[in-house]
């Protein structure tokens, strides 16, 4: 069985040291161990790519290959502001790939289904369709079951993996279609980091949207703001909707950045320099991650569930 990187290597070698040749930096968020990886040797999971769940079980494999060859042209071409159809192709599936495909993504996509199935079963038991729980689990309703964890769903990580291995593409044209902002950071002495999920959330004013901040390099990172105005028929991989601004970042943005990334991070941060203000800043940022957050909202002919995510601090 082989060991697949759910991280692409390619973006791993971006954050090598100069001090240790092909390794890189790393700590744990979970204990703060650090550790002095080769990028082969992290974010990988045996089998990791292969999914039952798919008629081509190894689909995203296909996928990654017309992305990963093509990783390190497209950076060049978003520095030197030469940004084409293929440019966008590779660095928008990058991305997707990191959020169907990682661990925390199916973490967080088993989540999500499970509130979905636990609204529906809401929806069912109001409406009569479900029969009544045996008398042997008590006077009691399904609802009630579940909500004081007598029973519950149990999701196979594999299913929601499956799901945005199937929808990549069209992730893919959405992401490619967004506003990009290509961030630049000058400061020698504070590079970005990177992450066993780089493809961190940020806030925005409008709170049915999030900003996605994606490390690209130590010196380069990307910032994908949706734009909730397109229409799937305009979420193409000609990019037809595409636009971008590029700037470089003040130190105080930049370290907003490391902090997004290190919260973000499901429990690996790797960088590329081991300054002395690095292991305190990943100590101070290490209790939080990302959570899903389900919203059921009751109308006059049921209910709508909106599902979406939130960064959340974890007891110490």
């Amino acid at each position: 069985m082989p060991l697949d990187h759910y991280i692409p290597q390619v973006h791993l070698r971006k954050f090598c040291s100069p001090a240790l040749g092909n390794r890189m930096y790393a700590t744990r968020k979970s204990d703060l161990k650090v550790f002095t990886p080769r990028p082969e040797d992290v974010c990988r999971i045996m089998n990791g790519s292969t999914n039952a769940f798919l008629f081509e079980d190894r689909a995203i494999e296909d996928f990654l290959k017309t992305i990963e060859p093509n990783y390190n042209v497209a950076l060049d071409k978003l520095i030197a502001g030469e940004i084409d159809a293929k440019c966008i192709y590779t660095i928008a599936g990058f991305v997707a790939s990191v959020i169907s495909c990682s661990p925390a993504a199916m973490r967080l996509g088993s989540e999500h289904l499970k509130s979905t199935l636990e609204t529906t079963a809401t929806i069912l038991e109001a409406s009569g369709v479900l029969p009544p729980p045996p008398p042997e689990l008590g006077d009691t309703t399904f609802c009630e079951l579940l909500r004081d964890g007598a029973i519950e769903f149990a999701i196979d990580p594999k299913y929601p993996q499956a799901v945005g291995i199937r929808s990549i593409i069209d992730l893919t044209a959405r992401f490619g279609n967004f506003k990009w902002e290509i961030l630049y950071n000058d400061f020698e002495d504070s590079p970005l980091f990177t992450s066993d999920f780089p493809a961190a959330i940020e806030k925005t004013d409008d709170p049915r949207i999030l900003n996605r901040i994606v490390p690209l390099a130590p010196n380069l990172a990307l910032r994908i703001k949706p734009k909730l105005t397109l229409e799937k028929g305009q979420m193409n991989l000609t990019f037809s909707n595409f636009s971008y601004l590029s700037r470089k970042v003040s130190r105080k943005e930049l370290i907003k950045l490391n902090c997004l990334i290190v919260r973000c991070a499901e429990d690996s941060v790797f960088y590329r320099d081991d300054y002395p203000w690095v292991q305190p800043f990943v100590a101070r940022h290490r209790h939080y991650h990302i959570e899903p957050k389900a919203y059921r909202l009751k109308t006059p002919t049921g209910i709508i569930q909106v599902n979406t995510q939130i960064l959340v601090a974890r007891s110490q």
